[in-house]
């Protein structure tokens, strides 16, 4: 069976079964930029005449799929081809048995290299969108994240673009997002494995003036001992030993009293069944809580908070960074229009819904082969209307109604008040 083999180039020599392959091949596929990389191999004059230039992503795959039959096909991606690259893609496409991946090291493994400092400890993240601009994908982090991503880590690694270079991020942090910029440290690091590659480091201000050659990596790191919490009852609650579940509504920002209450928040996340990894789409999110405790409860977890609210999205910000939750990304805008642009989700919140339910259950209908949503509802109109539509789209639906009395002292004595009633409404797609 012919394979496609995918083959990291870019700083070391082909090892012997990359070699191999390449000889072996009846076609060679490269951008125009990985084509100038190529043109420096040894291998280059021998199979020179097999290579195809293609640069738009949907006419590579489309080639792929057409000949993979018929020929034995070689992709040249950079670095590793599964580091933030072309590598996953091919794979979601044509499958593990039919793909092989013969990798170079990383950019940033390299980067890191340059600078003499280890990087085991380091957290990673790709703000390159892709060289179509007009097809940009969208990101799991964007620059404004960065510095919420600083307080929970000492040392990032950054892929960039031209959009995302170093001259912006050094821009953003140096004059609105870092704490404390005078502590944080620069490394750029340009055209890693061309003959005219240069590492640069300053401070964001310096790093901020200056302009680079693509490709480059970006790396920046904390002075020992800087990092800092957003509050000290949030330092009291995250550091080592703290509780990993049951925040306060006092705990978390919120505006009049719009937030869902503890002992709901508790059964919702419990319907949820939370995985270790994957995404989770917290619709209506209003301040956050669900977001904030379901960030806590698994790191591994990626959460996309969204709402349409200013006020709201800013207490959702200042709760992140509160927290030190580099695993949310916040999302303005209405449901379900923005979803379209967002990873397909593993479980879904819906705390609100703007009065669009029916729209955002047939997205995440469409989004969601498998999987749980959970809805909060306070009116009998709204549960009978989650419950029919979760049936005509193929969930299997369960509600709770969670009725809660809290104490309150009155005249000397201990008496238990009552809390609006919500429905807590489960469907599930197996």
């Amino acid at each position: 069976m012919n394979k496609i083999r995918v083959i990291g180039i870019g700083y070391r020599p082909f090892d012997k079964k990359a070699r191999e392959a390449l000889l072996a091949s009846d076609s060679i596929l490269a951008s125009n930029r990985l084509f100038e990389v190529f043109r420096a191999y040894e291998e280059f004059e021998q199979v020179k005449g097999k290579v195809l230039v293609i640069n738009k992503i949907d006419e590579l795959m489309e080639y792929m799929r057409v000949n993979i039959g018929k020929q034995s096909v070689v992709l040249l991606a950079s670095g590793d081809p599964l580091f933030f690259g072309i590598g996953r893609k091919v794979l979601d496409e044509f499958g593990a048995e039919r793909v092989e991946m013969l990798p170079d090291l990383s950019s940033i493994q390299v980067a890191f290299s340059k600078i003499k400092e280890p990087w085991d400890d380091a957290f990673l993240i790709s703000l390159h969108g892709g060289p179509d601009p007009s097809k940009r994908r969208r990101l799991p982090y964007e620059i404004k994240d960065i510095p919420s991503l600083l307080d929970a880590h000492y040392k990032i690694a950054v892929l960039t673009d031209r959009e995302n270079n170093p001259s912006a991020i050094a821009s953003f942090l140096n004059s609105q997002g870092a704490k404390n910029p005078e502590e944080l440290s620069i490394y750029v690091c340009e055209r890693l494995g061309y003959p005219d590659e240069k590492i640069t480091s300053g401070a964001p201000a310096e790093i901020a003036g200056m302009t680079f050659s693509d490709p480059n990596v970006v790396i920046l790191l904390k002075s020992a001992g800087v990092r800092k919490h957003g509050s000290a009852e949030a330092e009291s609650i995250t550091k080592e030993g703290g509780p990993v579940f049951g925040l306060t509504e006092d705990e978390i920002s919120h505006a009049r009293g719009l937030i869902t209450k503890d002992e709901v928040r508790a059964v919702s996340l419990h319907s949820l069944r939370l995985p270790r990894k994957g995404v989770l789409w917290d619709i209506g999110a209003g301040s956050g809580s669900v977001s904030i405790e379901a960030a806590r409860l698994s790191p591994g977890l990626r959460i996309y908070a969204i709402e349409r609210n200013d006020e709201q999205l800013a207490n959702i910000e200042e709760n992140k960074l509160r927290f030190n939750l580099s695993n949310i990304a916040i999302t303005s805008g209405e449901a379900p229009q923005v979803l379209g642009d967002l990873p397909s989700p593993d479980r879904v919140f819906v705390g609100g819904s703007g009065g669009e339910l029916s729209g955002i259950i047939r997205r995440i209908r469409e989004r969601m082969p498998r999987g749980i949503v959970v809805i909060n509802a306070v009116t009998l109109e709204t549960l009978n209307e989650a419950l029919l539509l979760l049936e005509n789209n193929g969930f299997e639906p369960e509600v709770s109604q969670v009725s809660v009395s809290r104490s309150r002292i009155l005249k000397g004595q201990r008496h238990l008040s009552p809390l609006n009633p919500v429905f807590v409404i489960r469907g599930e797609r197996k």
